[in-house]
């Protein structure tokens, strides 16, 4: 095992469930926060005209947020500092099996490799709020499979979920902080 990780926390859930938002408000109040790695590798591969996307190349856009978590993680667990994750490594497995996926072996083994605190927050879908952009080109459907899917994948992997409340930003961020434990 590279790192237990008690002081990483993931908050991961379906695209437009909040989660970023969320995320927004804790680096606001001061927590150490990672961005999401699939929304900044689209941004990357649009502006060069690149494949690796979750609308093309699915397989190579797995690869590259894979090694972008392995890489996250290597680099916040040596802080020994309690952090925030957009997303982990573990929903590269729910990933894969959204997109059926045929190689997905080291998924599993980066999974086992790149430990995070037991306890995930899971953000479920919130149709209120749930909207596309730029990077998000999923409707509703794809969300909420999305989510169960990266729930599958957490469950696989050995993780605690706790489901975040459909509640305004500020009392989902007293929730998460809440029950944020470790040692």
């Amino acid at each position: 095992m590279i790192h237990a990780g008690e002081r990483l926390f993931i908050v991961t859930g379906g695209p437009g469930s909040g989660k970023s938002t969320l995320l927004a408000a804790a680096a606001a109040a001061g927590y150490i926060t990672v961005p999401e790695a699939g929304r900044a590798i689209l941004q990357l591969q649009v502006a060069i005209g690149g494949t690796a996307v979750h609308w093309a190349d699915r397989a190579t856009y797995a690869e590259l947020m894979l090694d972008r978590e392995m890489q996250n993680h290597r680099v916040h667990a040596e802080t020994g500092r309690v952090t925030f994750f957009d997303r982990g490594v573990p929903d590269l497995l729910g990933y894969a099996r959204l997109c059926d996926l045929v190689r997905r072996d080291h998924f599993r083994k980066a999974a086992e490799l790149f430990r995070y605190n037991r306890k995930v927050f899971i953000a479920p879908p919130w149709r209120e709020i749930y909207a596309n952009d730029t990077e998000r080109k999923q409707d509703w459907n794809e969300a909420v499979r999305t989510y169960e899917a990266i729930g599958a994948g957490y469950d696989e992997a050995g993780y605690d979920l706790v489901e975040l409340p459909c509640v305004p930003v500020a009392e989902r961020l007293a929730f998460l902080v809440e029950h944020v434990t470790y040692g």
